[in-house]
Parts: C-alpha cells; sequence; structure tokens
C-alpha cells in the first residue's frame, strides 16, 4: 500500500509505502528502463547510492528506500528482524508495480539480496551484492560481546544524530541484536547453501581494508570465504575488487559497481 504518492509510475514518485506496522520512505524514478532496486547497508539510507544512480543514467528505473526506522522518514517497527528486511523488498515492488527487478545490496544489503534472489528466481533479474554476503563463522562469544560493548558505547551519541537521518532511530540494543542476527546468518552453513541455490546472474564488487568495528585482518579474511562460493556456483562471479574500503566503496568506486549492474542485465534472458 502506498500512500502520501507525488506522482505516476511512469515519472519520478516519492512516498510511503506501508508494510505490516511500519511506512518506508521510497522513491522510484520511474520510466521504462530495467528497473533497479538498491538494498541499504545496516543503518544506512538511500542515499548513500546517489553517485551510482548518477553514473548509471536516466535508462535504468532506479528504486531506492529507507528501511524501518531508518533515514529521515521511514518509521519505527516492532520488527527489525532479517526475514522482515526480505519482505520489504516484495513490499516495495509490490507498490510499484515492479514485477522483475535487478537487486543491488550493499553490506547487510548484500545479505538481504543474496536471499530475495535466491527464493525468487522468476522475479530476479540478478543481483550485485556489493562488499556483503561472504559466508564466515566471524561471529563467536567474543564478538558478540564486542558488538554488545560496542553500541553500548554508541548509546548516547547516536540520539543526537537521529533527527539529521544520518543515525537510525532503533535502539543501541536493537542495532546490536540486528547486528549479532547478520552474524548468524552469515556462517558458512547458513549462507553458503543460499549462494549455492542462486539460478541467476550475480556479481560481487568486493572492497579492501577494513569496516566499522574490524580488527588486523578480519574483513580481508571474511571476504577470502568467497572463493569457494564462486567455485561452487557458476552463476556467481566476482566482477571487481577494488581499492576502496567497506565504507567508502558506495562514494569512491561506484563506477566498479555500475558497471557490475550492466554486466548483470546484459545477461539477463528472460522478459521484463
Amino acid at each position: 500500500m502506498t500512500k502520501n504518492s507525488t506522482s505516476s509510475i511512469g515519472s519520478k514518485w516519492t512516498g510511503m509505502v506501508t508494510v505490516d506496522d511500519s511506512a518506508l520512505a521510497v522513491t522510484d524514478t520511474g520510466g521504462p528502463g530495467i528497473p533497479v532496486v538498491y538494498l541499504n547497508g545496516q543503518f544506512a539510507t538511500q542515499g548513500y547510492w546517489r553517485r551510482v544512480i548518477a553514473e548509471l543514467g536516466t535508462d535504468w528505473r532506479h528504486i531506492t528506500y529507507d528501511e524501518r526506522g531508518r533515514g529521515r522518514k521511514s518509521e519505527r517497527s516492532a520488527d527489525y528482524s532479517f526475514e522482515a528486511a526480505v519482505r520489504d523488498v516484495d513490499a516495495v515492488l509490490a507498490a510499484r508495480g515492479v514485477d522483475r527487478a535487478l537487486v543491488v545490496g550493499w553490506s547487510y544489503g548484500a545479505v538481504v539480496g543474496a536471499h530475495w534472489a535466491g527464493r525468487n528466481p522468476e522475479r530476479a533479474i540478478g543481483a550485485v551484492l556489493v562488499d556483503g554476503a561472504f559466508p564466515y563463522d566471524w561471529l563467536d562469544e567474543a564478538m558478540e560481546l564486542r558488538i554488545r560493548k560496542l553500541f553500548r558505547r554508541l548509546s548516547w551519541f547516536l540520539p543526537l544524530l537521529r533527527p539529521t537521518g544520518l543515525a537510525p532511530r532503533l535502539t543501541a540494543e536493537e542495532q546490536a541484536e540486528s547486528n549479532i542476527e547478520l552474524g548468524r546468518l552469515s556462517r558458512e552453513r547458513e549462507l553458503g547453501p543460499v549462494l549455492d541455490g542462486i539460478t541467476v546472474p550475480v556479481r560481487y564488487v568486493v572492497a579492501s581494508g577494513t569496516s566499522f568495528g574490524s580488527r588486523g585482518d578480519e574483513q580481508e579474511r571474511i571476504r577470502a570465504g568467497l572463493d569457494a562460493v564462486t567455485d561452487r556456483n557458476p552463476n556467481i562471479r566476482i566482477s571487481a575488487k577494488v581499492e576502496g574500503n567497506h565504507g567508502a566503496i558506495l562514494k569512491k568506486d561506484y563506477r566498479a559497481i555500475a558497471e557490475a549492474v550492466g554486466e548483470v542485465a546484459a545477461l539477463d534472458r528472460g522478459e521484463r
């Protein structure tokens, strides 16, 4: 269901899409191009994609949105689970009348995109996964404690940023739980079979160096788990290994991401 719409499907539309007990702020450029839906990082906003969208240009139909409790407008929810995030992809596409789409996800959004593409092979043109969805057992008891401690330390600071949309309206505990759930879902025994079962084209754009909260070479060891995936599934390939780190990849390496989108679209043999 949509509300507060500003234009028709044929042209740019901004508004709210109601889902469960929440409403998501959505932007749809409209037009006849291939629909591309962008899936944000765990606590990021749709604005992060602006350079990728500008690079791809107006020949594509770009659909962005802020997840539950993120950004300035998307409403809070009682459910910030990963499954809710996957459901929200369907809700946004249904509200915008899109049957088939190419998903592009960064970080947490890459895991959402992998699951959505795997579950919807008839609807997924393909997926571009940006420095995320690496099957690796990085969550252990010590890491879980680190995550909880990190978000407790940030709990006084994050509310100051919420009016700007730069910080989510989730509590520190809710953010920690979301991050821990991601760790469980990223385990080889959980994410490996999801990736092995994908039957549509998938291209990874892989960053270098560290990410927020990582230490030493932790992130590079996590990324190395992708090698076995590409060996097992011919539909999945690494499009680019870029110099930018996890946090800067959308800003610095947007051209590589746009090229991966074009690569996936060119492999689509279905009908839109």
